[in-house]
């Protein structure tokens, strides 16, 4: 699917698995905290665990909470179908989000439409509607340029994603369809560590529909 990894790829029954052939390491020397003393100099980081969804149309998957437990962020991608998904989510993890053309105002007002901020030294850009490398949408290819961001997200097309785009040097991905709604056969999820310029341990969530 366009170099992209189908959910099909990965175990079904609610197991995640290891993405163990892509990890995608770049280093910069631009730690967040220095410590001098003793004629050493120390860097250190904190690292971020990060939850990904997107297109729950209303429907916050149990599973989720487990998966989600030991991440310090849940970002979602658009469509969150209710403003109840987000107060659920934001009342068990930090939230950041986008909304997607299904959203009403509830969730425009709470939301952007395009959401840039940077998470350890990784800066991302994130919208609904976006599309995957070598087919962006023309809206999503001007923010690309223009921001330059190491991690491209969107959501929509309900097609788990994990695509390192060449030309434009970022990460894209897509979670897939996260809800009870659309294409997709199965819910799926990302789980993946920012440490300072790395990206690593992406990890999968694929399960079933929820009744």
């Amino acid at each position: 699917m366009g170099g992209g990894i189908d959910a099909s790829f990965y175990r079904k029954a609610g197991k995640s698995r290891r993405i163990n052939y892509y990890r995608w390491v770049c280093f910069r020397k631009n730690p967040d905290l220095q410590f001098c003393g003793l004629g050493f100099l120390f860097y250190f980081c904190v690292m971020k665990k990060i939850g990904l969804i997107s297109d729950t149309h209303s429907t916050v998957h149990p599973k989720f909470f487990d998966f989600f437990r030991e991440v310090d962020e849940i970002w979602h991608a658009g469509d969150f179908g209710d403003i109840k998904v987000a107060e659920t989510l934001q009342n068990f993890k930090p939230l950041k989000g986008v909304y997607g053309n299904v959203d009403n105002m509830d969730i425009r007002r709470a939301f952007p439409e395009i959401n840039i901020f940077h998470c350890e030294e990784i800066r991302v850009v994130m919208m609904h509607i976006g599309g995957y490398p070598r087919k962006y949408t023309p809206e999503a290819l001007v923010v690309i340029q223009k921001e330059r961001p190491d991690i491209f997200i969107s959501g929509h097309s309900h097609i788990l994603k994990v695509i390192y785009d060449k030309k434009n040097h970022l990460l894209h991905l897509n979670p897939g369809g996260g809800g009870n709604y659309g294409i997709h056969h199965v819910v799926t999820a990302l789980r993946f560590m920012i440490d300072g310029k790395k990206i690593t341990d992406m990890e999968v969530l694929e399960t079933e529909r929820c009744l």
